[in-house]
């Protein structure tokens, strides 16, 4: 999933919170899995980030040496302009772009 291009808001919204209970039939439920997914996008997004900044690392680099870098500023830009990871999971479940099972639910089968 390319997370740079989702559209969704970039600050917090006020939402209507029977929107989130009415597909799993629990609110507490949905921000269980709505927490996972950010947690997921999260890690993602950093594993990218932290390729992108090894390429700018050298090994002989100490504290006294170390000069900023133009495109690893515009990167971290880049990075601290996107849509937080919990906004953009609101907005695929919102979407129907989440998928999800609850085990539990299955061997009862409620």
């Amino acid at each position: 999933m390319d997370y740079k291009r989702v559209k969704t808001d970039t600050s917090a919204v006020t939402r209507n919170v029977r929107d989130f209970d009415a597909e799993t039939g629990n609110i507490y439920e949905t921000v269980s899995i709505l927490s996972k997914r950010a947690n997921q996008i999260s890690l993602a997004i950093k594993e990218e980030l932290q390729e992108k900044i090894a390429e700018f690392s050298n090994p002989s680099d100490n504290l006294e040496e170390v000069f900023e870098n133009r495109e690893q500023i515009e990167i971290a830009k880049y990075y601290e302009q996107l849509p937080k990871p919990t906004l953009i999971s609101i907005q695929e479940f919102i979407d129907g772009r989440v998928r999800y099972r609850n085990p539990q639910k299955e061997e009862t089968g409620y």
